[in-house]
């Protein structure tokens, strides 16, 4: 038997070599298919891991402690209880004491907190010394400006407004080295509601005032728990642990569960992305081999006859028959395996764990199997057909023109199937079951009723040409309307066609919405995070690098309020910005936002000299406010006590003379003699300036005329604020006289060099209490800030739909001694050159991120989303191979008969050319009708299944996704496919127009 079936196969290899081709295209995506959702997965998984803000991973323990004066025996005995109840291996934790006190500073209190933190010194920039001994702390420099304490001063903490405080000495000032890191990610060590910690060492806390801090572990899980590599599951193994901790009077605070989500979410949409690709590939390899099992069973059908003729047995029969397609099944497995391994690897990357690699292999060898067992029952059932037919039948050699009803029912049966698809893909948005594979079902649909339509067009045609003449057509659309098997060749190129059409629609789709999604995320084409020691620095030092106003623009990002404030240098905005028409139009909105801005009292002396007059009834205390231009830096004037009459009186400007730009005036202060601060009133004092000037180089700072005008002056925003008049000359300050609500009264008088209320361009639904009083912004200074919205639009860029666009300048300005928080952004324009960067370093800017629309696209290709598409994209591509070597095989089996009606006709006097061009064309008009249909099911399909879905995970979508399919993807797919079926079929065709090409006769 054996012998049987080989001779039977070298006897027929063009049939072999058919279904190998089959098989192995199969074999080659079902091996792929698991390999590629293992390694998607992983990958998806890591990217979402990387992508991931870095406090997201980072697991905190606290618990409140007394240290009783053993702060580093309580530390460790509570780091211990920790490891023995978190059940995660290869940890590296931070430990950390946190205690909530108050700032004194004379009458100032502010919340700060006491801290000791593992490794502090190595995740900050010092200027000074790190504290090393009990009593000694560090604090930032933000804290520092606020209450004007430096290196060598004391810090005076207590735990409420009338305790005691504890005096420690400040031996440093720091800033973070990373703030976004995940050493800070604890908000129990930064600012809250208050000023960032001072931190200390940990035998401070032996101090009894310092018994009773928060204790903290930290630390970061790694990233192969996370991504659950070798099977271990965090999720769970965290839910256990949060009750123990319980159990334990200990806090568990575990932020990754959002993340594990994404991560389980990104898997699962590469793995039914590739179920749907690859059932779709299976079925359409399966119909394949059935047609190319009834192609070439014409010639099997002169064997079976003989064979029955001799009295075989239906076994014996069945074991030739399904040996001579067992053998290239199995030869189409062994080539295609190996291929679709490396096509999974090539698309989705390696499996570095040994545990799943080999469970993943055994998935390939059961889809394997499937493609394998698929095949051998479809052309078996091919096979039993024949089989089962009477010898007479099967020696026929006309095709019977006569349609079957099982035929006929199967097509009923697939178009009723369409419409539950579709039904099911309208009412159900969760996108299961059928709905999944509704667009394809739809095709189908479209597909089999085109069929019978190309075949009643073409019976009808062939007889109308072949009366008037038009040999060359009648004989073509004859062929189309009676042979056997056209109208499901013609099926299956149509949704295969189809299928194409959509998915590389939807990939190419999915291209373009994370391009727009990076454009309208980063804001720029390239977006710099940065460094500088304050909002002023950054912008002077953007402007340095980048003078003309062309490549860079500074920017300063803060996500924690609502809505989202972002400061622009918006002179910049529009050379520099990626515009989107979804922001509106740039000229109109960058002007809405740079008001011109009046020049600021500058000094670049070394004293400022004032000439004031005190007509109240005490002495009061005078003070003055400058910030560096250059580097922002506040420099506090005292003027000391000033009496009643007429006075001349000096302050040393440090730090205000040249090179640079000079130091501008924010605030004047008028308070109490006998308070060392500036915020005390003086209750009914009333002091008129009449001269400001400077020394070295002497000059006027205010005229007469500056000072004169009222509108260069303001007091606060709240409170009883100070009464400001102004004549020729003369700029007079007067405090409240009740003594009611002290704290509320104002002492402060200040430069109004910017423009108030502050001008915004606001996208989104304002806050709702904008609705019932004033638009107040409380994120910029000490007190709200009035704002006035200038523009509404949908989208901003970098903010979305929510969020508040403002010139930096002038936020600036308003803020006036309280710097910006927020991050440090610089946004390059598309053609910035490389030195910009460069420049910016040298300007003082430490670069610590760099993004860009490109390298942001990326990122999110990794997303499940767009894994799935890709494989979905690789699957088509395959089915198109399928579907040309299906062309190539029936045309193939169709080759003989139609040579010989050819070379009767061209005995008959039909001319070689003619006959070569008849020879073609019935398979050229199959395959141009079947792609055209392809191409009309694909447009139709989408909108009737009504199937919506997303680029992105995480379901953005601030603009409009790209249409899936337009008008460019339709040609490219139609072309695509049209020439690998041209091609396919000229192959077949080669003998035949070789043999026609001769004389008359053959």
């Amino acid at each position: 038997m054996i012998g049987l079936v080989l001779g039977a196969v070298r006897a027929r290899a063009a049939q072999a070599l058919t279904v190998l081709v089959l098989t192995a295209i199969a074999a080659a995506v079902a091996a792929a298919g698991p390999w590629f959702s293992a390694a998607a997965g992983s990958k998806a998984a890591t990217s979402d891991v990387a992508n991931a803000a870095p406090g997201d991973r980072v697991v905190s323990v606290r618990q409140l402690s007394e240290t009783l004066g053993e702060p580093k025996a309580v530390l460790d005995a509570f780091a211990e209880a920790v490891r023995q109840l978190l059940p995660l291996p290869g940890l590296d934790p931070v430990m950390g004491m946190s205690l909530s006190q108050y700032a004194k500073m004379d009458t100032a209190v502010t919340p700060m907190a006491l801290a000791y933190r593992d490794g502090f010194c190595d995740h900050v920039r010092l200027t000074g010394d790190c504290p090393a001994k009990p009593g000694e702390v560090a604090i930032s420099q933000d804290s520092a400006q606020a209450l004007w304490l430096d290196i060598g001063g004391t810090l005076k903490l207590s735990v409420n407004e009338l305790a005691d405080p504890t005096s420690l000495r400040i031996v440093g000032r720091y800033t973070l080295t990373d703030p976004a890191g995940a050493y800070w990610s604890d908000k129990l060590f930064r600012a809250d509601d208050g000023l960032d910690p001072a931190f200390t060492p940990l035998e401070t806390f032996a101090e009894p005032a310092l018994f009773s801090p928060t204790l903290t572990y930290d630390v970061t899980v790694p990233d192969e728990l996370i991504r659950g590599d070798d099977g271990f599951d965090l999720a769970g193994e965290m839910s256990r642990a949060g009750r123990a901790f319980t159990d334990a009077d200990l806090r568990l605070v575990d932020p990754t569960r959002p993340l594990l989500q994404t991560i389980a979410s990104d898997r699962a949409l590469v793995r039914r992305g590739m179920l749907i690709a690859l059932a779709q590939v299976l079925v359409l390899s399966w119909f394949a081999m059935g047609l190319a099992g009834r192609c070439t069973g014409r010639d099997r059908r002169g064997d079976a006859a003989l064979l029955k003729l001799r009295g075989s047995t239906r076994g014996g029969m069945l074991r030739l028959a399904f040996g001579q397609h067992l053998v290239p099944l199995l030869a189409g497995v062994v080539v295609g395996t190996p291929f679709g391994l490396l096509a999974g690897w090539w698309l989705g990357g390696s499996i570095d764990s040994a545990a799943d690699r080999r469970s993943t292999l055994l998935l390939c060898a059961a889809t394997v199997a499937a493609v394998l067992v698929g095949g051998l029952l479809v052309l078996a059932a091919v096979e039993i057909a024949v089989l089962r037919l009477p010898v007479a039948a099967l020696l026929r050699r006309v095709p019977t023109g006569r349609r079957s009803w099982r035929a006929d029912l199967l097509d009923l049966v697939l178009l009723a199937v369409a419409v539950a698809a579709t039904y099911q893909a309208r009412a159900d948005d969760s996108g299961s079951g059928l709905a999944l594979i509704a667009p394809a079902l739809v095709a189908l649909a479209v597909a089999l009723l085109l069929a019978r339509v190309l075949s009643r067009v073409a019976d009808r045609a062939s007889g109308a040409a072949l009366r008037t003449g038009r040999l060359r057509l009648g004989l073509t659309a004859a062929r189309i309307s009676r042979q056997p098997g056209t109208d499901r060749v013609f099926t299956l190129v149509t949704v295969v066609v189809a299928v194409f059409a959509t998915t590389g629609g939807a990939w190419w789709a999915g291209h373009n919405a994370r391009i727009e999604r990076s454009e309208v995320e980063l804001g720029a084409p390239r977006v710099l995070t940065v460094q500088a020691s304050t909002s002023t620095a950054l912008q002077h030092a953007v402007r340095t690098a980048d003078p003309q106003g062309t490549s860079a623009m500074a920017v300063i990002v803060n996500t924690d309020v609502a809505p989202a404030l972002y400061a622009v240098d918006s002179t910049r905005l529009g050379a520099v910005a990626g515009w989107r028409p979804e922001y509106g139009d740039e000229q109109t909105l960058s002007k809405a936002v740079a008001t011109a801005l009046p020049a600021p009292a500058t000094v670049t002396g070394d004293r400022l000299e004032l000439q004031v007059r005190n007509d109240g009834p005490k002495p009061v205390r005078v003070a003055a406010v400058l910030q560096n231009e250059d580097n922002g830096h506040i420099i506090a004037l005292s003027f000391g006590l000033v009496r009643k009459g007429e006075h001349t009186i000096t302050a040393k400007a440090d730090g205000c003379t040249a090179p640079g730009s000079g130091c501008r005036l924010v605030r004047w202060t008028v308070s109490r003699a006998e308070a060392l601060d500036t915020e005390t009133p003086s209750f009914g004092a009333s002091l008129t300036l009449t001269a400001v000037r400077q020394r070295n180089p002497d000059q006027v700072v205010l005229d007469a005329a500056a000072l004169g005008d009222v509108r260069r002056w303001r007091a606060d925003f709240t409170g009883s604020a100070m009464q400001i008049s102004a004549a020729p000359g003369a700029l007079t300050m007067r405090t409240n006289t009740s003594q009611k609500r002290a704290a509320l009264v104002g002492t402060a008088v200040y430069a109004a060099d910017a423009t108030l209320p502050l001008p915004v361009i606001l996208a989104g639904a304002a806050p709702n209490g904008w609705q019932f009083g004033d638009p107040l912004l409380y994120a910029v200074a000490a007190d709200p800030v009035p704002v006035r919205v200038v523009a509404s639009v949908p989208v901003l860029p970098a903010a979305g739909r929510a969020g508040l666009f403002t010139n930096l300048d002038t936020i600036r300005r308003v803020a006036s001694d309280a710097d910006l928080s927020g991050t440090y952004q610089v946004w390059l324009a598309a053609g910035a050159p490389a030195s910009v960067v460069d420049r910016l370093k040298a300007a003082g800017l430490v670069v610590t991120g760099d993004n860009s629309v490109a390298g942001n696209a990326d990122r999110l290709a990794e997303q499940g989303t767009a894994q799935g598409a890709m494989f979905a994209l690789f699957a088509a591509a395959a089915a198109v191979l399928l579907a040309a070597a299906t062309i190539g095989v029936a045309v193939a089996a169709d080759r003989e008969p139609h040579l010989e009606q050819l070379r009767a006709l061209r005995q008959q006097g039909l001319p070689a050319r003619a006959a070569r061009r008849i020879g073609t064309a019935t398979s050229t008009v199959l395959v141009v009708a079947a792609v055209l249909a392809g191409l009309l099911a694909a447009a139709i399909a989408r909108p009737v299944a009504g199937l919506s879905t997303t680029a992105f995970t995480d379901g953005w979508n601030v603009t409009p996704p790209p249409g899936p399919l337009s008008v460019a993807v339709l040609a490219v797919a139609g072309v695509v496919a049209l020439l690998v079926f041209v091609a396919a079929a000229r192959l077949s065709l080669r003998r035949l127009t070789r043999e026609l090409g001769g004389g008359r006769t053959k």
